[in-house]
């Protein structure tokens, strides 16, 4: 009885949440599989993410060498917006519409967030026909 009276104050505790407080489950500090430390914020009703730690990421970067745009390969990464214009869709409850700049390869990538977990959020980047799954760890 008890692991009922639990499952229904679950349940009705996600119906109540608005889709905007649904939506923000995202926001927090990850630590993704390259190494690259980011934190996702909400701003203008959108998701966007920035750079917040460099450990271990590609062997010591710390500058944009790979920014396609020569002028931009001094920029530090420590700060650099790298996820812009996620938006949750209530319907598909996922993120879509966003995009992701990879400064270990220089490229501009689609992004959803497809499910979030506990300690986790699944990550869905794809650019032309090719797509990868990937799990950033809530840190």
């Amino acid at each position: 009885m008890k692991n009922l009276v639990s499952v229904f104050l679950t349940l009705l505790m996600f119906a109540s949440m608005s889709p905007a407080q649904t939506g923000d489950l995202i926001i927090g500090k990850y630590q993704l599989p390259n190494n690259l430390e980011i934190e996702i914020f909400k701003s203008d009703g959108k998701y966007f993410g920035k750079i917040i730690g460099l450990s271990g990421f590609n062997e010591g970067q710390e500058q944009d060498i790979h920014n396609p745009d020569k002028s931009n390969q001094n920029d530090l990464l420590m700060g650099k917006t790298i996820i812009k214009d996620l938006e949750y869709d209530n319907t598909k409850h996922q993120w879509v519409d966003g995009s992701m700049y990879g400064p270990g390869k220089g490229l501009i990538f689609n992004l959803k967030i497809a499910k979030v977990r506990q300690d986790e959020i699944e990550v869905v980047a794809s650019k032309f026909l090719f797509w990868k799954t990937l799990n950033w760890v809530r840190m």
